[in-house]
């Protein structure tokens, strides 16, 4: 039986000072900062557990130039809103920050508004801190039967549903998923649950063990070629081994994010015809029902829990080799 905490009802007072992570360059540290205040529209969160994930890494090689306060994987409690039903509920909530009024915003797809900004990522601070802003269209609340541990997956399980309403995938359709990280075992799991027959290409059997229990199974060549193709390597060379996995006139989704620039060489894309599809962030909705219903594996991983004052160490820990989900707490 799964003990889901209560969200812990919490209360910051303006000009309190609190702690945030701050990535300059390759250097991460934690500094003293004001409580933010809550532009109108906005809610004011308090962190509960953040996730490190590859992008965060990427940042730090210079992926985006960033420098700032990271951290976009959360849930949050929200303390101080100008809609009060919202006071107290734990929160997860979509990353982009759009105008809401261009066409890309009208045609509901804020995730592409040209003057968007992105928490933790580009022009906001992220929620790697005690204390962080977003706006209230952005949360959804998490189910009360979902633990804070699982709900955290929330972003990255919605990045692998992307992948659903990009590509019609037929149900029994064979699709190799290259990379055994974080997001290859999240993507490998969502099309293995939507009915898909996963084939998972990775270097560490702990790690395929993972998306083994919901019926994916290992693939070891690099010839074997399928219609489907998912890229989710986070490597500079994974774009190329995908192509050579992908049957001529297949599809390939690129999943990874990589701060150095990729070439590759076009003929095989050209003469195989080759549909390549960019994805990343995707709808929260779906990735909440999917992890509500209990039949994503995630327990295993989780790697380690840190303070948010140990953010150094969580960082570092999460760019060793082999290491998955690093979590934050605010404790």
């Amino acid at each position: 039986m799964v003990v889901v905490e209560p969200p812990p009802q919490s209360f910051l007072r303006r000009g309190e000072r609190v702690i945030a992570v701050h990535l300059e360059g390759s250097i991460v540290t934690v500094r003293d900062t004001a409580v933010p205040e809550p532009p109108p529209g906005y809610a004011l969160l308090r962190l509960i557990r953040g996730g490190i994930c590859n992008t965060d890494l990427e940042l730090r090689r210079g992926y985006y130039g960033f420098s700032g306060q990271p951290g976009h994987e959360f849930v949050a409690e929200v303390i101080e809103c100008g809609e009060p039903g919202w006071i107290g509920r734990r929160v997860v909530g979509e990353i982009n920050l759009a105008c809401g009024t261009c066409d890309w915003c009208h045609r509901g797809l804020g995730r592409h508004c040209p003057s968007r900004t992105v928490l933790g990522i580009v022009k906001h601070p992220g929620a790697f801190a005690e204390s962080f802003t977003l706006p209230v269209a952005n949360l959804l609340e998490v189910p009360g039967r979902v633990p804070t541990d699982a709900a955290v997956f929330t972003e990255p399980v919605a990045a692998a549903c992307e992948i659903l309403d990009q590509v019609s995938i037929p149900p029994g359709a064979e699709v190799a998923v290259l990379g055994d990280g974080k997001l290859g075992l999240l993507i490998a799991q969502v099309l293995q649950l939507h009915g898909a027959r996963v084939k998972l290409r990775g270097r560490h059997p702990e790690k395929m063990a993972i998306a083994a229990a919901v019926g994916v199974e290992p693939v070891q060549s690099a010839g074997a070629p399928f219609d489907y193709v998912v890229d989710a390597t986070g490597s500079e060379d994974g774009l190329a081994q995908a192509v050579a996995m992908t049957r001529p006139r297949g599809t390939l989704v690129l999943k990874s994010t990589v701060a150095r620039r990729v070439s590759i060489d076009t003929a095989a894309i050209i003469v195989n015809e080759i549909t390549l599809v960019g994805s990343r962030c995707g709808r929260f909705e779906p990735a909440l029902d999917l992890i509500a219903s209990g039949r994503l594996n995630l327990e295993p991983m989780i790697h380690a829990r840190y303070p948010l004052r140990d953010a150094p160490a969580a960082f570092a820990h999460a760019e060793a080799k082999g290491a998955l989900k690093v979590l934050l707490t605010r404790d």
